[in-house]
């Protein structure tokens, strides 16, 4: 099956320009004359986070630190996953402590943590991407995610001369189906966004029937029909009837 993630600026050549993309893009286009700024970027599993994001980077033209994390175990403790955090932010950035590490992270325009720390088991098979080792770990999770708010008001005055875009979802697997709280559960998902809103900028990636339809014909010769019905079940989501599209063509 054919990977439809973005995990880099080169890998999207079809890119359909949505409200949500420009939103995003007019955000990231203010962080080259400012800094300070925290952009949480969510959206339904399956709408495109990453896509949105390397593209308007790769238009934008910014400075950016993309970390990968490789994770040996998706059992790993919290602890340990803390530590691989920032041991390999110490190590790619070639500092020795974590103090090092927020005034060298300075020098970017924007620091990016999305999909090459969580999903970095597409890059290399053999280890596993933050993303899959929270949906095998669930609530274990909580204290190394608690570490890392903690780390956020710790370190508070250095972090206003950085910016930080994050590819931000707190998934879980339900009956095979992926659900994000801060998308999928209406209120609970609308009280959680709105406490956020507070400390950070939250911009949300969604589409409209009519944008869907154009994101999935730009990658597939289908009619207009077909792709309506697809929306129906399985709502406007592009990557998930990507996937769903891929497997009904090979039947």
């Amino acid at each position: 099956m054919a990977d439809y993630k973005v995990q880099s600026e080169g890998d999207n050549d079809d890119f359909v320009y949505t409200r949500s993309f420009r939103k995003i893009y007019n955000m990231f286009r203010s962080l080259k004359n400012q800094k300070g700024r925290f952009v949480l970027i969510t959206g339904s599993p399956g709408t495109g986070k990453s896509a949105n994001i390397y593209t308007a980077l790769k238009i934008l033209d910014l400075n950016v630190y993309d970390p990968t994390l490789f994770l040996d175990d998706p059992d790993m403790s919290s602890s340990e996953v803390f530590s691989e955090f920032y041991r390999t932010l110490r190590k790619d950035l070639g500092v020795k402590t974590n103090e090092e590490v927020y005034k060298k992270v300075q020098e970017y325009d924007v620091v990016l943590l999305a999909d090459k720390i969580l999903d970095s088991e597409f890059i290399d098979q053999d280890k596993v991407g933050l993303s899959l080792w929270s949906l095998n770990k669930g609530f274990d999770t909580f204290p190394f995610y608690f570490g890392i708010l903690m780390e956020y008001f710790k370190h508070k005055n250095d972090l206003t001369q950085v910016n930080v875009v994050i590819q931000t979802a707190f998934v879980f697997r339900f009956k095979g189906v992926k659900y994000d709280i801060l998308t999928d559960f209406f209120i609970v998902s609308q009280f959680i966004v709105f406490i956020l809103n507070l400390f950070f900028d939250v911009i949300r990636i969604s589409y409209s029937k009519e944008e869907t339809r154009e994101i999935v014909k730009k990658n597939f010769k289908v009619d207009d029909k077909q792709i309506m019905l697809y929306i129906e079940e399985y709502g406007c989501k592009p990557r998930v009837i990507f996937e769903k599209l891929e497997k009904e063509l090979k039947k």
